[in-house]
């Protein structure tokens, strides 16, 4: 009988949690039209009337794995999915109810007007099979992980390991050595890829504490790392160290910036 009475008073505790976290988002929500300058509020009560209370992440998952290359093993897509796609928050503050619904709005928008999981595929998306995509985004969460660290505590854009770590994953995944040239021609085809910026800059308000610096994505660690490859190859071609070495296979990115 004891192990009953606690069986139902946990599941009741967790039905409660589900009403109150529903509440604080709903509160949240009608402190954010109501905050708002009154022309802005048809388009507040639209945003936020897209999501549930508290939002699920279903859209967003889907937008990445149409985003993904195909064939990509579930392990991999899992791990990216879990840095990719942010939680609700349990007790959110407007602003974050405000960046979640336009989180939503982002990833669902029409595909015709350009900013489409389709429209935003990075080129090598259409030549990387399932191991190489596999291999290269396991090497580019190891070297988001290491550029967030920096990112953290303020460090500009710089040469060092988080930076050795990006290049080699492209590296591996095409067999092509790390070399000034291969540096040189990767860093040119990072800068052509489509971007998604928004979405970056709306996780980040979703997932920063309240007055505090931004909160690392893999579009900031992305970004913060293209630099130090643009600022290093200028470096070298300023050398004339650029025309040294191998091009080997010239790579394309699948990087999501």
């Amino acid at each position: 009988a004891g192990g009953a009475l606690e069986d139902a008073v946990a599941g009741r505790l967790r039905v409660l949690g589900s009403e109150l976290a529903a509440l604080r988002w709903r509160e949240a929500a009608l402190r954010l039209v109501q905050e708002c300058p009154p022309a802005e509020r048809p388009d507040r009560l639209r945003l936020v009337g897209a999501v549930a209370a508290p939002p699920s992440t279903a859209s967003l998952a889907r937008f990445w794995r149409a985003w993904l290359p195909p064939r990509m093993p579930a392990r991999s897509v899992t791990a990216f999915l879990e840095a990719a796609v942010p939680p609700p928050p349990d007790d959110p503050r407007p602003a974050q109810v405000l960046a979640f619904a336009r989180l939503h709005a982002f990833v669902t928008r029409p595909c015709g007007g350009g900013m489409g999981a389709g429209s935003c595929q990075p080129r090598a998306h259409g030549v990387a099979g399932a191991r190489a995509s596999a291999v290269l985004y396991a090497g580019l969460a190891e070297a988001y992980g290491l550029a967030g660290a920096e990112l953290r505590r303020g460090a500009e854009p710089s040469p060092g390991e988080a930076l050795d770590g990006f290049v080699d994953a492209y590296a591996s995944t095409y067999g092509a050595r790390d070399t000034p040239r291969f540096r040189h021609v990767l860093a040119g085809r990072l800068a052509g890829d489509p971007r998604i910026d928004r979405y970056w800059e709306l996780t980040a308000e979703v997932i920063s504490a309240p007055g505090g610096p931004p909160e690392p994505t893999p579009g900031s660690a992305h970004d913060w790392l293209l630099a130090a490859l643009a600022a290093q190859v200028e470096v070298v071609a300023g050398r004339g160290g650029g025309r040294r070495g191998p091009v080997g296979e010239a790579p394309v990115s699948v990087a999501p910036a």
